[in-house]
């Protein structure tokens, strides 16, 4: 009975025409993730929205809608340049502007999708009312190093490419998305090597820190800047994907804490939330299938804490 009457609760809101983010806020426990402008996801290297019924923001978006907040999840191309992929996004903001209703949007950018967001907010800061970075490589990656060693123009680096944008394109196709979507490794890898990132920087220094691992400035351009990252490679025994963190964080400075892929120190951005969770590069996302740390707060709780944040900002 209880059932049936929740079920025509809700038909009688869609019979009236009341939007589902209406139809959330009245069934929702609180108004806890309830911010001002929408939250939207932007994805990194190699990423998704959700592919083979796989959410890429495994558990997120549902936890965020639960209490209040209104999410957008975006998809751009899986390998490109920051510049190129931040092009992508503008035009999906520009849509949810549209669709929303509201002026501007809080952004969250994972990894490559941390410059990528910056990006976005550098070029349009009126359509953005803040920038949350999550475990992203602002200042470079030595993963990224390690793979820019590989002499430009060989044998190896046309193969290791080839491979990497297979790899884009099949992602690209399983999540559904245009067969068009351009690919590039070698701007990615552009993108996110050191030198590469340091030029991204010059061009867009909002929120960066000017020392080594420091802060940046908290808001430009009236849009505030935030960052959170992990710094523990291996983190659940039984998650799988943890062995290709381990491997990847050696090839790192010994002593350099990093979450597999991002040093900690380069993903510092604006007002540094924290920057030590027990969490790796994929935890940061809640994957794999939300096999995190039994030890740490779970991911999914730091991102309602996020929305939050915003709310009391008044974003």
């Amino acid at each position: 009975m209880k059932n049936n009457r929740l079920s025509l609760a809700v038909g009688l809101l869609a019979a009236l025409g009341v939007t589902s983010q209406a139809q959330a806020s009245w069934f929702s426990s609180s108004n806890y993730t309830e911010t001002q402008y929408p939250i939207v996801l932007a994805h990194g290297m190699l990423g998704w929205d959700n592919m083979l019924g796989i959410d890429y923001w495994y558990g997120i978006p549902q936890a965020l809608r639960k209490d209040g907040a209104e999410v957008y999840i975006t998809e751009v191309s899986q390998l490109d340049t920051s510049e190129a992929r931040g092009e992508q996004l503008l035009e999906q903001v520009e849509e949810i502007v549209a669709i929303s209703g509201k002026p501007r949007v809080n952004l969250f950018g994972h990894s490559h999708g941390g410059p990528t967001v910056r990006y976005v907010a550098a070029v349009r800061p009126d359509l953005v009312a803040s920038v949350t970075s999550i475990g992203a490589p602002h200042k470079g990656s030595a993963l990224a190093d390690f793979l820019r060693q590989i002499p430009e123009g060989s044998a190896g680096e046309i193969i290791v490419a080839g491979l990497t944008n297979a790899a884009g394109k099949m992602i690209n196709f399983l999540s559904g998305s245009p067969i068009d979507t351009p690919m590039n490794s070698l701007g990615s890898l552009e993108s996110l090597y050191s030198e590469g990132a340091a030029r991204f920087n010059a061009k867009f220094p909002q929120g960066i820190p000017t020392s080594a691992c420091g802060e940046g400035d908290y808001q430009v351009n009236n849009v505030r800047y935030y960052s959170w990252s992990g710094t523990s490679p291996s983190t659940n025994l039984l998650d799988p994907s943890d062995l290709m963190m381990v491997v990847a964080a050696q090839t790192f400075p010994k002593g350099e804490a990093n979450d597999g892929m991002v040093g900690r120190c380069s993903s510092r951005l604006g007002m540094v939330i924290r920057d030590n969770y027990r969490m790796n590069h994929l935890d940061e996302v809640n994957q794999f299938f939300g096999l995190t740390s039994l030890f740490e707060t779970d991911p999914v709780a730091v991102y309602r804490q996020q929305a939050n944040r915003l709310k009391k900002a008044g974003l």
